[in-house]
């Protein structure tokens, strides 16, 4: 076979992967897992957050560094060992029921405790309250009870605190009336009476290599993409000890000495067996090496995953387009695991920087509400508040703005009403940190993060970039305090709002340069202007139209100016553009940049991307040779640009109720795809001569640009300013003609 029909086998190999990464449906107890969504029959409960807090701790402390344990360096919480489960019922006829728990566990029955419960017991006819209580230090406790109509859901009421049914803010329930109020229990998606939840694991399917070859003193096994998961050895037999060190590229697996993650694996076995190996590991390469005593016939390894709908997609005329939505697709896929992490090499943890990029494209691939709502909670954690999220400023500002994200997309009001009070808690804590001017600085022990950037970046005094987030961050606490009918606080935070918005023009806007300089130390603003705090400025909208023609002109689109190299901020860069109307010229630097990635052999998206680095510099980060992780849900993107600026949907209202499409060429032909929404999906169809929607839910309304009077098979098109709108409803498919 010549080079040129194993590259097409190749790539027809990684899609038949990809597509079964989409499609397979796995019976391990797994993809519902961290479902706050009440379902029809009996499921496991347990004291809302415990169980994404204790899972994000299983989860976030597996990383090594070669060989190494190496946990979190923020303060990590855990959940409530001793929880009281209750339930008010009313029963026309005696009725049995099933009582499961992970822990030990008690009850009471309208005040009595019950000492013959085994499992099993007979409720009376007639009015009772029934109380569980449930011990357990390993893992949140947890119940399941199913009976005919008494089953545990997300409408019993649980405490820490005997008797003491209160919120977290201390204000006490009225038992009697909690029909009317949301559920105080967590509900998940777990419905096997037979398996404890934190026995939840991943999917997995086995994978083969696609090619392997002696080096050296050992063999170097090519996977043929970036992949996730268990190192399978069949017929090992022998005594002896196994090396297995990893890579993301050949040379990080040949670097025996500095490669970021390896296995030292004792075998003593005496008859051939297959050894899998007990971690899952990130790699595309593995180069091992064995003690001359051992054999093995081959290595596979089983693929694991989080099973999600691929329930959004994106086609256009160019293909190099496409094959970067795929990727992006697939970085994002190896990145969603219990909760969306960073990269899957290192540090395979729970970022709130990060994870705020991976919710938005979310919500235009997958719309998975349950990995986003649980990665929310582990990242909050619990009171007491001592340190800023991950120990970075910006990542707060950053989760609070996530939140109202998630409830815009959404809709999802009774999730902002019971974590309302750990909301308003870690505003507390970024409200007595403000200096004199009432403005965040840094704290020692903070991390005042921003971007990896490859120019000088001064992280003294306030920093113009972290009052701007702090400043949307008490908008969105005003929003969440009306939703959870704390109207005395929304007033505090809309103050707030009125006096940091003003004072942050005055200290950072600059005439002279028409845009916002970066810091100020000592009362003396800087002279350097950086792009981050006028990209977020037009993101959020704080501009006038012509402050924003000039920081595009002298910031955004200056080649002069400083330049980005992390595709985590280009996430944000690219986005300003389309809001200023840059289509083409993003879709170019879509080409230029991820292409680039594509171009250097990228199976999946990086960590950061310097087009000037050559070779072997592409790997290294942090001072480490292979430092960089080759896989990180940062640079995934391109999915969330083009269903937002190019498909052109989103939200108006909250949860789609009502919707906006802005359909957008740039310099394409034509594009197509789906946009998911909670209820259903909405299609989108666009070329120079034609427009095609439908949507699946809500009320839309569709804009667009003719040069000639459009015309349509339903409804009426309106002048709309400079261009037309239509009226979409549910459920209708809607064909404009014209010259777009």
């Amino acid at each position: 076979m010549d080079n040129k029909s194993k590259i097409k086998s190749q790539k027809l190999k990684w899609r038949q992967t990809l597509i079964l990464c989409m499609c397979y449906v796995s019976a391990v107890y797994s993809a519902p897992a961290l479902s706050r969504n009440e379902p029809a029959g009996a499921v496991w409960i347990h004291y809302p957050g415990d169980y994404e807090i204790w899972l994000g701790n299983e989860m976030q402390n597996r990383r090594t560094e070669r060989g190494a344990f190496y946990p979190p360096f923020w303060k990590m919480d855990s959940h409530y060992v001793l929880v009281d489960f209750l339930k008010t019922v009313e029963l026309s006829q005696a009725e049995e029921i099933e009582i499961y728990a992970e822990g030990r566990y008690t009850v009471r029955m309208d005040g009595r405790y019950l000492y013959d419960v085994r499992g099993k017991m007979t409720v009376p006819a007639g009015t009772h309250t029934l109380v569980i209580k449930v011990h357990h230090q390993a893992a949140p406790p947890s119940i399941l009870v199913r009976g005919k109509t008494i089953r545990t859901d997300a409408t019993w009421q649980v405490t820490i605190a005997d008797n003491q049914w209160t919120d977290e803010s201390g204000r006490p329930y009225d038992v009697s009336s909690a029909a009317s109020r949301h559920p105080n229990a967590a509900a998940s998606a777990f419905d096997d009476p037979t398996v404890l939840p934190s026995q939840y694991r991943m999917a997995t399917m086995p994978q083969r290599a696609v090619h392997s070859e002696e080096k050296g003193k050992g063999l170097l096994v090519d996977f043929g993409r970036e992949t996730f998961g268990y190192v399978c050895f069949h017929r090992l037999k022998g005594h002896g000890e196994l090396n297995i060190y990893y890579g993301e590229s050949p040379e990080e697996a040949l670097a025996t000495a500095t490669c970021e993650t390896l296995d030292r694996i004792p075998v003593d076995h005496s008859t051939p067996r297959t050894l899998t190996l007990d971690d899952s590991r990130a790699f595309r390469y593995l180069y091992i090496e064995q003690d001359p005593g051992l054999a093995f016939d081959s290595v596979t390894m089983l693929y694991e995953y989080r099973p999600l709908e691929y329930r959004g997609n994106f086609r256009c005329n160019d293909e190099l387009i496409n094959r970067i939505w795929d990727m992006a697709a697939y970085t994002l896929h190896l990145t969603t695991r219990e909760f969306f992490i960073d990269g899957i090499k290192r540090d395979r943890w729970v970022w709130s920087g990060d994870a705020c990029q991976s919710y938005l494209m979310n919500y235009y691939l997958f719309f998975d509400t349950d990995v986003t709502t649980a990665t929310i909670l582990t990242l909050r954690g619990k009171n007491p508040v001592i340190n800023h999220i991950n120990t970075i400023m910006d990542y707060t500002f950053y989760w609070f703005i996530s939140i109202y994200d998630y409830y815009l997309y959404t809709g999802d009001a009774d999730f902002i009403r019971q974590y309302y009070p750990r909301m308003k808690t870690l505003m507390d804590f970024c409200l007595s940190r403000r200096n004199a001017n009432g403005m965040m600085e840094g704290y020692p022990g903070d991390w005042l993060f921003i971007d990896w950037a490859d120019f000088p970046m001064s992280k003294e005094g306030e920093l113009s970039f972290e009052q701007l987030l702090f400043c949307r961050s008490l908008e969105t606490m005003a929003v969440f305090a009306r939703l959870a009918h704390d109207d005395s606080q929304a007033v505090i935070y809309e103050q707030a709002v009125e006096k940091l918005k003003p004072a942050l023009f005055s200290a950072f806007w600059s005439e002279e340069k028409k845009a916002f300089v970066h810091n100020r130390l000592n009362g003396i603003p800087s002279q350097q202007v950086t792009p981050y705090t006028n990209i977020f400025a037009v993101l959020m909208d704080y501009l006038d139209a012509s402050q924003a023609q000039t920081v595009k002109q002298r910031v955004l689109m200056n080649p002069d100016a400083l330049k980005i190299t992390t595709p985590y901020m280009r996430f944000y860069e690219l986005e300003a553009w389309c809001k200023l109307g840059e289509y083409t010229s993003v879709l170019k630097e879509i080409r230029n940049y991820w292409g680039g990635m594509l171009k250097l052999g990228a199976t999946s998206f990086w960590e950061k991307y310097n087009p000037s680095e050559t070779g072997t510099e592409h790997l290294a980060m942090y001072g480490r040779p292979f430092g960089k992780s080759l896989c990180h849900a940062w640079g995934a993107s391109p999915v969330y640009l083009l269903g937002k600026y190019y498909l052109g949907v989103k939200p108006e209202k909250e949860g789609y109720k009502e919707f906006s499409i802005r359909p957008k060429l740039g310099d394409l032909q034509w594009i197509q795809g789906n946009v998911p929404t909670p209820e259903g999906d909405i299609q989108v169809y666009m070329d120079h001569k034609q427009i095609k929607v439908k949507a699946g839910e809500g009320k839309g309304t569709l804009y667009f640009n003719s040069r000639t009077k459009p015309k349509t098979d339903k409804g009426t098109v309106e002048p709309d300013g400079t261009g037309y709108r239509l009226t979409i409803v549910a459920g209708e498919e809607y064909s404009v003609k014209g010259s777009f």
